[in-house]
């Protein structure tokens, strides 16, 4: 379910360039453009402390915004990038671009697995192993879910979970077009060791039936 657009509150930055951009990190902001929609670019600026906020919590990029700024209209944009300083890892500018209800965007979406304690295979001492943490989906602007949802509770082990086996939101589809796996359940590894153990002592007998124990058998007519 699409929860509640959040506000991204913005400030109209006067003019444009490196010198502009350097002028509003000065000043605690941090510049940024507006485009897409069919109208003209808008350069902005956010206060740091703000957007910094928002980038910790997560998300800031498959996130519909609701964005705010004096003199305009409000209009729903998703971040299309954010610039970081190659050795503080800090915000240095970003992109937003500018989306309509109906728009369809490919967005990276975090894969939830429910149920992953208790269900056959975990009782039998297997380990879901975790192949797909995030799935990028196309998907409809004015209907983000929150994450995909994968539910374990009846995995046993051998079992595997392909991106088919999910009910994925209304009107979304995965980018990729091929059946990708997204976990499975393997078996402990007590009992893989037991197997490779297995596979070695067949091994053993075979390698010990060698040439010259073959000719000594027939020298010795046995």
């Amino acid at each position: 379910m699409a929860k509640e657009i959040p506000d991204l509150v913005a400030h109209a930055r006067a003019g444009t360039g490196k010198g502009a951009a350097r002028q509003a990190r000065r000043d605690g902001m941090v510049p940024g453009v507006v485009y897409g929609g069919g109208e003209d670019p808008i350069a902005i600026q956010i206060p740091f402390n703000e957007l910094l906020k928002k980038l910790k919590a997560g998300r800031f990029r498959a996130t519909l915004w609701n964005l705010k700024v004096e003199g305009h209209d409000d209009v729903r944009v998703i971040a299309r990038d954010v610039q970081r300083d190659v050795v503080k890892d800090l915000p240095t500018h970003l992109d937003l671009m500018r989306l309509r209800r109906t728009s369809k965007v490919n967005l990276f979406l975090p894969v939830v697995f429910e149920g992953v304690e208790g269900p056959p295979g975990d009782k039998a001492g297997g380990v879901l192993t975790v192949v797909r943490p995030e799935v990028e989906l196309r998907v409809t602007a004015g209907d983000i879910p929150d994450a995909i949802t994968v539910d374990c509770s009846g995995m046993e082990i051998g079992d595997t979970v392909h991106i088919s086996d999910v009910t994925l939101p209304e009107g979304s589809k995965p980018t990729i077009d091929r059946d990708f796996v997204l976990a499975n359940m393997q078996a402990p590894a007590a009992l893989l060791a037991e197997d490779d153990d297995e596979d070695e002592v067949t091994e053993t007998e075979v390698i010990n039936q060698n040439a010259d124990t073959v000719m000594g058998e027939e020298a010795d007519g046995t």
